[in-house]
């Protein structure tokens, strides 16, 4: 019996798992509905992600998409967040997931089975309708999100006690009304920020962001018009940037990342280019520098009574309004600090998963971790890896093993991308999705599949590295998985080109038919 927390994509990719290996789940969902973030509420609920009407994924339908349930041709290749919600209700019809989720219930404690260094089990007290009922299950799946907590360090912004404005955290935010006529700052520049500030600047008087570390700006449309992670996510892109000398790899981000703009002359340079920093996705802010709608400024110096003072600015700029775009923090209120000690807003988790000091490894945590990929595809891998090893068909390496790698992973994680929010988070998604396959017998084989489906191998490795090739085979293997593979292109293709003629299709198959194997063959000469 596995407990589920929360009915979220971890959720509810963690409850379809379970099933598919024979276990019994139930997930236990404090809200009335499933969609977890997705699902848009007008008023902010306690204990629940809360986003605002306009968000759409920053990632691309065939990337994220469970890996054997594609969308549907007919959805839009980014997806508003009611069309992701419909999604994923659709998964869980199809999948009969809903029967295995108890709403309205809190998980409050889970605690150790006085047993447990024999047993592994785990005691669970959930809470419905203001009873608490108590629960002994074989192990637990904390799927509870990480965008719930918003993190507001106030005492980071001297002088914001005096400020006379308005200012909130952007999880309060929902519309853009407030901000007309006003002059409007935003603190951060992540995706959240950016998103408000473009959507300020359509009604407020001025829009400042303001940054102390800059940041890369990606847009959702990439090279030659594909989707940014279609083209970005390929197996041959991941083999060049995992393989290059460290100085040649950030120097070639340098580039890629300045091809469509200058981002010094923008203001958005990140402040070290020795380190790599998350990109931003937005399609818009470019332009409305460009057009005055939006400044870029460093960092807050002080608030004052109606102004703020920047950085090597020393002119005073009104504002009326500020929104903190600042994060998460992490945090499990129903596990003790034993079981998982969060720091910095990172736990120290084996593969991003498994506490390593456990004496029974019962207890896992999904979707803790931020991917230059979906998430979506990413914790369904998760899960699919933890229910083998509930079952002990997965092995797991000693206590010793896993600190040392959590440790050295920390380490390096700091040298590339720096100790700040949680950065430490952050990991390649090819390699970390090849690596959990690797780990069940589902990660496909290129050189296998080069001599029996060539045109299948060259997909594979040349094209977008989508959820679907960790279905080809192992445990979960689905009999549709090529064919997914073999259509991506056309459902990412139907909803654009709608006064094409049908019969069209992509220029990408010719593409490779042409370099595809030559290229192939250096490939694996170099590569494998």
């Amino acid at each position: 019996r596995v407990a589920v927390v929360g009915a979220g994509v971890s959720g509810l990719a963690a409850t379809k798992c379970c099933l598919d290996e024979g276990l019994e789940p139930t997930c236990f969902e404090q809200s009335q509905d499933i969609g977890g973030l997705w699902r848009y509420t007008e008023h902010i609920e306690a204990g629940r992600p809360s986003l605002y009407p306009s968000v759409i994924s920053n990632t691309s339908k065939e990337m994220s998409s469970f890996s054997d349930f594609p969308y549907p041709e007919d959805f839009p290749v980014f997806l508003p967040n009611a069309r992701l919600l419909e999604y994923l209700r659709r998964y869980a019809e199809h999948f009969g997931l809903r029967e295995h989720i108890k709403f309205r219930t809190t998980v409050v404690s889970i605690r150790k089975h006085p047993d447990f260094a024999t047993t592994g089990q785990w005691n669970v007290v959930t809470e419905a309708d203001g009873t608490q009922v108590s629960h002994v299950f074989d192990a637990v799946m904390v799927c509870s999100g990480n965008f719930s907590e918003p993190s507001l360090p106030l005492h980071c912004f001297p002088g914001i006690e005096r400020f006379q404005g308005r200012y909130f955290h952007s999880r309060q935010y929902k519309h853009p009304d407030l901000f007309q006529g006003k002059h409007v700052l935003v603190v951060g520049m992540g995706n959240s920020g950016v998103d408000i500030a473009v959507e300020a600047s359509r009604v407020a008087s001025k829009v400042t962001i303001c940054t102390s570390r800059g940041a890369w700006l990606l847009s959702r449309v990439f090279e030659h018009g594909y989707p940014w992670d279609m083209v970005y996510n390929t197996r041959l892109t991941s083999l060049i940037r995992n393989n290059l000398p460290g100085p040649l790899a950030r120097a070639l981000i340098n580039y890629k990342m300045n091809q469509r703009f200058n981002h010094e002359n923008y203001g958005l340079q990140p402040d070290k280019s020795c380190l790599m920093r998350e990109p931003v996705l937005n399609d818009d802010l470019p332009s409305y520098i460009l057009t005055g709608r939006i400044t870029i400024k460093p960092g807050v110096k002080e608030f004052k009574e109606n102004s703020v003072v920047f950085h090597d600015y020393p002119e005073e700029e009104p504002i009326d309004i500020v929104v903190f775009c600042t994060g998460y923090s992490v945090s499990f209120p129903f596990l003790e600090e034993s079981v998982i000690k969060v720091e910095n807003k990172h736990a120290s988790l084996y593969k991003y998963v498994f506490p390593t000091h456990l004496q029974k490894h019962t207890l896992a945590v999904l979707g803790l971790i931020k991917p230059f990929g979906a998430i979506m595809p990413l914790t369904e891998m998760q899960s699919r890896w933890v229910t083998r090893v509930f079952k002990g068909l997965c092995q797991l390496p000693p206590q010793s093993v896993m600190k040392k790698e959590v440790n050295e992973k920390k380490k390096n994680q700091v040298q590339w991308f720096g100790l700040s929010f949680d950065e430490v988070l952050k990991t390649e998604w090819v390699v970390y999705m090849d690596m959990l396959a690797s780990f069940i017998g589902a990660k496909p084989s290129v050189l296998r599949l080069l001599c029996r489906d060539p045109w299948l191998a060259l997909t594979i490795f040349f094209g977008p590295c989508s959820p679907y090739q960790y279905r080809l085979g192992g445990p979960g293997h689905w009999e549709g998985a090529r064919q997914a593979i073999l259509t991506q292109w056309d459902r990412t293709l139907k909803p654009t080109r709608t006064r094409v003629p049908a019969g069209s299709s992509s220029s990408f198959p010719s593409l490779l038919t042409v370099v595809g194997f030559l290229l192939l063959l250096a490939a694996v000469i170099f590569g494998f």
